[in-house]
């Protein structure tokens, strides 16, 4: 690097000069571009974080009917949100390890039927009041409470008590759980005072920002707390959450500079949005999976003879290519992939097969009435398209699919987990047990595609306390099949996470738990000029 470049980069760091204006420079002295962003992340990297300026984030997922209680977050708005302002015990690390975070250490004991969490001192809420363990006991308490509606109710129903003793928070399970902290880091489990029970929506949390506007469907403003118990992050002085629903007028808000980040970035743009001045495309594989979801215990779909003819009659390849562009992975009618630990990759691939498809409908004695399936922009990138390629092959197979468009706004209050038929969307989550304790079990509070099987309970339940891994495969192996084969899932793909930031946004780290940084970008990154 010339002398000129390292005293523009120095300059840039430093926040006295543009970034636009060492690009322009080193253009000039004909570096390519490439490598000039390459110089300047290095250097910005080597600097680091520096504090202030005012994020802005365009995001798709916020409707006016969202709330800042953490146990009704369904989107991935209040997600965000969630995790900017609120802090659970644990966070799960790009890497798969535990994040200590309001949990200072974590130990099993009673061969993992017991674990202890020490609670971390010192810590304040948004309030002025002071963390304790008794926070954090009665915000487990909350979420076990079936009128809480919880997100996290299938994962609490496998405690069996709860106490405090000193700083330490103990947790007692009815079986063993070798993955219980993991459990812990769901976003609906950021520790509230007194757990939220006197105001569940009071937007009080201890996280490195606070709510000062919430606007659900707009917008959401958070400042910078200045109390909070890590210096490590919220470097931004305020962050801006704009609730940007529509995937052009999120593209172009980015372009423009009006926002800094964007989630949701669609595949079909993204490499056009790559080329824009001043933006990066970040694209991740991960647990995440686009799907259509079967009420199986409501007609026509309790006929399993139909939900097969259903799975068999989409082309998951195609739809990978054509909806994904690339950006994702042919998935297999169950929720989990090879990024998950313990998965068997012996379980054979489900393929498009129309003569099956026409073969299972048929013997299902379905009357040929329209199939409903419920749709909309809000349910994933690329939902109406990947409807209507499903709505063709089935056609192809004599199935009378028939795809009904819905309102983004309230999709996921009125349509998803209400409707028998309908595309969804999961991020996945950090093990397989969590995964199908959320949605799968018996018990689980969203379990959207009504699979109540007491063998498939048992399945898991054995596995989440079985200590010899290759036992823990073999029966993740046969519960994942149970799922493919039984029940009311459609997965035709895994979608990577992609984003979309400026330039201006440095301190961006890859992480496959979920889109932006894990949920972790407004916390983490910071501005470079």
């Amino acid at each position: 690097m010339s002398d000129e470049l390292r005293y523009l980069v120095n300059r840039v760091v430093q926040g006295k000069a543009s970034r636009r204006a060492f690009l322009g420079r080193a253009a000039a002295l004909g570096v390519t571009g490439a490598m000039a962003n390459t110089m300047l992340a290095s250097a910005v990297r080597a600097a680091g974080p520096q504090r202030g300026g005012h994020l802005m984030m365009g995001l798709q997922g916020g409707e006016s009917t969202n709330s800042l209680d953490p146990a009704l977050a369904l989107s991935q708005v209040p997600f965000h949100y969630l995790l900017t302002c609120g802090e659970t015990l644990v966070n799960i690390a790009p890497d798969g390890s535990l994040d200590m975070r309001l949990a200072e250490e974590v130990e099993p004991s009673d061969g993992g039927r017991t674990w202890n969490f020490r609670i971390r001192q010192g810590v304040e809420f948004h309030n002025g009041k002071t963390l304790t363990p008794e926070d954090v006991m009665r915000t487990m308490e909350r979420h076990s409470d079936e009128d809480s509606q919880s997100g996290a109710l299938g994962i609490m129903r496998g405690i069996e008590s709860m106490e405090v003793d000193g700083d330490m928070f103990i947790v007692h399970l009815d079986s063993p759980n070798a993955d219980l902290p993991y459990l812990m880091s769901d976003y609906h489990l950021v520790i509230q005072p007194d757990g939220g029970f006197d105001d569940p929506a009071s937007g009080i949390f201890t996280g490195a920002y606070r709510m000062v506007e919430d606007e659900p469907g707009s917008r959401h403003v958070m400042e910078r707390f200045e109390n909070h118990w890590d210096d490590t992050v919220g470097h931004f002085d305020s962050v801006e959450m704009l609730v940007i629903n529509d995937a052009t007028a999120r593209n172009s808000a980015l372009q423009s500079g009006q926002v800094h980040i964007v989630n949701r970035v669609e595949p079909r743009t993204a490499n056009l949005l790559a080329r824009a001045p001043g933006v990066t495309v970040h694209s991740v594989p991960g647990r995440g999976h686009y799907v259509f979801i079967m009420h199986v215990n409501t007609a026509p779909f309790d006929n399993a003879d139909l939900r097969m003819a259903l799975k068999y009659a989409i082309n998951r390849e195609d739809m990978v290519e054509r909806i994904l562009f690339g950006y994702g992975s042919v998935g297999n009618d169950m929720p989990v992939n090879e990024a998950y630990p313990l998965f068997d990759e012996t379980i054979p691939q489900r393929e498009f097969d129309l003569d099956r498809a026409r073969e299972y409908y048929e013997r299902s004695g379905h009357d040929g009435s329209p199939i409903v399936l419920r749709t909309s922009d809000g349910a994933f990138p690329g939902a109406v398209d990947a409807a209507q390629l499903f709505q063709e092959t089935a056609r192809q197979a004599g199935i009378p699919l028939e795809i009904q468009r819905e309102p983004s706004d309230g999709y996921w209050s009125e349509v998803w987990n209400v409707e028998p038929f309908c595309a969804s969307y999961w991020s996945g989550r950090p093990v397989q047990d969590q995964m199908y304790s959320t949605a799968y079990t018996s018990g689980a509070d969203w379990n959207d595609t009504r699979f109540f099987r007491d063998d498939f309970d048992a399945l898991i339940l054995e596995a989440r306390g079985e200590l010899d891994e290759a036992r823990r495969v073999e029966l993740y192996r046969e519960a994942g099949m149970m799922v493919r084969d039984d029940g009311g899932l459609i997965c035709p793909m895994f979608n990577d996470w992609v984003d979309g930031t400026r330039d201006e946004i440095a301190g961006w780290e890859d992480n496959p738990n979920a889109e932006l940084m894990g949920g972790f970008s407004a916390i983490k990154c910071w501005m470079a000029s």
